[in-house]
This record gives C-alpha cells, structure tokens and sequence, in this order.
C-alpha cells in the first residue's frame, strides 16, 4: 500500500511527490499518469524554455494575475510563493533568470533542464514512476483508497489528484460528492477574417483592446497573426472574459488601440505630424514606431494615398487614419488554442477546498493541485506557480 498515490504526472504531481518525500523519507509515493511520457505541458511550455514561475514575489500582487482563485491563493502564496519557488531550483542547482517582462526561465532557455531536475529527484527518493495508466475508478473504503487503473489496482492511504483539465477524472471526483464547476477554454487567441491583414502577420505592437458591450479591456502587447490576433493583450482577456465569451459563442467586438497612447493623445500627435511634416510624403514618415508594412495598412484602409504630402490631407481622412489607428472595430469569430498551452477555467468548487492544505472539505485523506480546481491564470509562469504552491502545502501535511 502506498501513503501517497499521486494520479497525474505533471508540475504539481511531480512537485508534490519530491517535496513529500524530502519532509518525510519513510513515505511511500507514486506518481501514475495516463499518457505516454510525464511532464508534457511542462515540456512545451513558453516554447521549449519553460516559464517556470514570475518575479512577482509580493502575494497581493500575484494574486491579481488569477481570474479566478485570486481570494483563495492570497494564504497560500505567503506560504509558498515565487521567490520560494526559484531558491527551491536554485537549492537543486538549477540556475534561473528573469527576463525584462517578469518571467522565469532556466539559464538553459530548455525545459528539459526543470525536466531533468525532477526525475533525479524521484531516483534520488526512489518515487515509483508509472505511464500509461490510465485510472478507471477510485473508491475511499475502510479509511483507505482503491484506485482502479488500465493496468493493476492501487491502495493507497492518501490520493493526490493532479490530473488538469481531464473531464473523465472531474466526472469520477462528482461521483464523491464534489461540484465541478463546468470547464470552459481560457488562454486563447481571437479568430478575425481579414485578407487584408494577413500579410501583417508577425508584426507586434503594443495598444489596448476593449471589447464592445463589456467591462472587459486589457493592455499590452499585440500581435497579428494569420488566423487574427494574439499576444499578451489578447490572452489577458480571454482569461479574464472565459466565461463571458464562452457565453457569447466567442462571437463578439472589439476596439483595438494600436499604440500605447489614448484616443486624444494620437490625434495629437498626427495634427503635430501634419503641421511639422507638412512637405513630407504620408507613406515615408510612419508614426508611433509602426513598422512600414503596418503603417501602410493603415493608409490603405483609410483611403489615403502615401504619395500624397501631409499638408494635403484632408479632415475626412485624417479622422478616418484617426479611427483605424487608435479605435478600430474588428469583428471575432471564433477562438484558436495558444500555441500548444491548452488552459480552462473549470474545475474542483474553490468552497469544498480547504486551502491550507489543499484538502477536500468532503472526502478524507483527498488532496487537489493544479488545474484540476478552479483556478486559472494569465500568461508568465502563473499557471505553473499555482501548480508549485499547492505541491508544497500537500507535502506539509506529510512532514515526518
């Protein structure tokens, strides 16, 4: 029988069964994972480099990148944050940095590095690592567990549950008496048809987006890509609005600002522009440091000829230049995964948690970590450092 069976071998079933066994060596632990390698999302994450945590070490602060769990993580963050989580690789000599935007990745800039880490700590406590089991049932009887798996069937004395957004496990979790709240995408780019626009694609600029009829607005990188646009801006709100555009059939508006000034302060500087380039070509003096082909577009789908001199351009098309640059409505039609980071809003009741130790309020001898509960979070490691700090605090209730 084991003490710790975990279900899930990704960032918080690994983390979870190391920090367990380093407080209480006497543990026996597994890790079982359906699939056939463990650590996948880890493996791909922030393009191969693994954006392992965020510099944000002040918890109320961390806290504001969760759309939801923002309340419960605030405890366990003083508990176990950022910072804690960088000395803990740094303890295992792997070497982190921080990039100019917050993010934490590996000296190495490859995941398998955090990847390497975690296997020789399981060799090191002699965690038993199995793949391609997949779990079939799990029943808590006589102040224990049966799990019931494609290969053979566990006991266990406690059940870790870090199985992300895997709905036939959420399913099996309901059967125990716990509300899943229904899953729904978070992390996604925003599909906008136009041909024209396609020949921008991988051009970034930094604006900000509101969506129409909404609340929701968000700033930050943009960038355009052949499906619509993505980018920091645009992942902001899909996570933030998850439940709202799911609502909506990801069908909606926008208004894109493309640059970092306001409405007012663009049509400033493109008056300030027509009086003191008077002479020059539109076409030759692109503004708010648009790349040529960008700054192009925006003549074009303003009518406006970039042969023609400032001091000849009319108000009409000014306003219209005005409107492309700094109030443009787009059309979204639908939603594309980011990249290969698949997110959802969903999960495990945050009521029937108890935090302090990421316990079920319901079931015994039951823990939670990771996306399995209802937590999810922006870009920049804070997925990850959710996964972190609910490993930790499980691994306390185990200290020897």
């Amino acid at each position: 029988m084991y003490d710790l069976l975990i279900i899930g071998g990704g960032a918080a079933g690994f983390f979870t069964a190391i920090n367990a066994k380093e407080k209480n060596k006497n543990l026996k632990i597994a890790i079982i994972e359906r699939g056939k390698e463990f650590l996948t999302k880890v493996k791909i994450s922030g393009g191969g480099r693994c954006n392992v945590t965020n510099s944000i070490f002040d918890p109320k602060a961390l806290v504001k990148n969760y759309p939801r769990g923002e309340k419960q993580l605030l405890g366990p963050f003083h508990s176990f944050g950022c910072e804690d989580t960088m000395n803990w690789f740094k303890k295992r000599g792997v070497n982190l940095k921080i990039e100019a935007d917050g993010r934490v990745f590996p000296v190495s800039d490859n995941s398998q590095t955090i990847i390497d880490c975690f296997f020789k700590d399981c060799e090191k406590y002699n965690i038993d690592l199995m793949t391609n089991t997949a779990v079939k049932s799990f029943v808590f009887k006589d102040n224990h567990w049966l799990v019931e798996t494609s290969n053979k069937n566990f006991e266990a004395k406690n059940l870790v549950l870090t199985t992300g957004s895997n709905p036939k496990i959420w399913e099996m979790v309901s059967g125990l008496n716990h509300k899943i709240i229904a899953p729904v995408p978070s992390l996604f780019t925003f599909n906008i048809k136009d041909e024209q626009r396609h020949a921008l694609m991988g051009i970034a600029t930094h604006g900000q987006i509101k969506i129409l009829d909404t609340k929701l607005q968000s700033d930050g990188p943009i960038l355009i890509t052949h499906w619509g646009i993505s980018g920091p801006a645009v992942l902001k709100l899909s996570a933030w609005g998850a439940r709202l555009l799911h609502e909506k059939s990801y069908q909606f508006k926008i208004q894109v600002n493309w640059t970092a000034f306001s409405s007012l302060e663009v049509m400033d500087i493109l008056l300030k522009n027509k009086s003191q380039q008077a002479k020059k070509q539109i076409g030759n003096t692109p503004l708010f440091d648009f790349p040529k082909r960008l700054w192009a577009y925006f003549l074009d789908v303003s009518a406006i000829n970039p042969q023609d001199q400032w001091a000849n351009l009319p108000k009409q098309k000014m306003q219209a230049l005005h409107q492309n640059i700094a109030q443009m409505i787009l059309s979204v039609n639908g939603k594309s995964t980011f990249k290969e980071e698949f997110v959802t809003a969903g999960g495990v009741d945050l009521n029937e948690i108890n935090f302090k130790k990421m316990s079920s309020k319901i079931v015994p001898q039951l823990y939670f970590a990771g996306e399995i509960i209802n937590i999810d979070a922006i870009t920049g490691g804070f997925n990850f450092q959710n996964a972190w700090t609910g490993g930790w605090l499980i691994s306390e209730d185990f200290k020897g």
